[in-house]
């Protein structure tokens, strides 16, 4: 990352701080370990689950408050911050996951480039799944994992899904320090249409080096570099349909991504630029 760009990065998200793969045509690797109920496609609609916010040391864990309530398992998402960030100015996207059925792991680290602490959540979950006498046990989909992040965070999804345990990526608005010829995970680039900080054209071509993996660009429209903080605002419902296709299998979001005139393809309000490589084209649409 230049002097310049790292020097905006950290100052934008530290102010805020302050101030508060699949192989192409296959659906999903494995069947995901039981079932959580889809709410249809209002992806941005909170979910059928109160959620339980444990803030630790290292990391903070967003997960359903009754967890495998009906003997499901809950696919992980891991989350690296932007520069100067912690999970709190994301709690409500991490929370509203968490909402869907995920247990997020959320590196505490202001800077997660490298995805060290990313990666360790996995580790923490692993073992607390193992352990009889954790509320976890049991209950954690090991086998469905994503990494997600924003800004220096977003390339550090990319970094972390060089772990063979990590089953898609989500990078938004992410950092140039990455190299996606590592990673061999469907990914789900999304970009801001206003971003002075992370430029689409940077991000478009992380997604032009992504043509070994199914891989989707998204421009977000009108949305500026700290549009995604929060609640997520318009990068919430897409990025949340992206989790529950591939690591719950909801076939309701298959059709936001693939198959001809997929949901989000003809999206012009949502969407100021949209892409989709050669093998994610080859993914299969729902079937009628």
């Amino acid at each position: 990352m230049s002097g310049r760009l790292g020097r905006a990065l950290g100052s934008a998200l530290l102010a805020v701080v302050l101030a508060a793969v699949a192989m192409p045509g296959a659906a999903v690797a494995e069947e995901p370990t039981g079932r959580i109920a889809s709410l249809g496609t209002d992806w941005g609609q909170t979910g059928p689950y109160e959620v339980n916010v444990d803030i630790g040391v290292v990391h903070t864990f967003y997960y359903p408050r009754d967890m495998g309530r009906s003997g499901e398992r809950h696919p992980v998402v891991i989350w690296g911050n932007g520069t100067g960030a912690v999970p709190g100015i994301y709690s409500s996207l991490l929370r509203h996951w968490a909402s869907q059925g995920f247990i997020v792991a959320a590196a505490n680290t202001p800077t997660s480039n490298f995805a060290i602490s990313m990666r360790a959540g996995i580790d923490v979950l692993e073992k607390w799944n193992a352990d009889s006498g954790s509320p976890f046990h049991g209950k954690v989909d090991l086998e469905h994992i994503g990494s997600a992040g924003h800004s220096q965070g977003g390339a550090a999804a990319i970094n972390a899904a060089i772990d063979p345990r990590v089953d898609t990526a989500v990078p938004i608005q992410p950092g140039p320090l990455t190299s996606p010829d590592l990673m061999d995970e469907p990914v789900f680039y999304l970009a801001g249409q206003r971003d002075l900080t992370v430029w689409p054209a940077l991000v478009k071509a992380l997604y032009r080096d992504s043509g070994h993996v199914p891989a989707v660009y998204g421009e977000v429209r009108g949305a500026g570099h700290l549009s995604s903080i929060g609640d997520g605002g318009d990068f919430r419902a897409p990025t949340t349909a992206w989790l529950r296709f591939w690591l719950m299998g909801d076939e309701q979001a298959r059709g936001m991504f693939f198959g001809p005139g997929c949901g989000y393809c003809v999206d012009d309000d949502l969407f100021s630029g949209w892409d989709r490589n050669s093998k994610a084209l080859q993914i299969p649409g729902p079937s009628a």
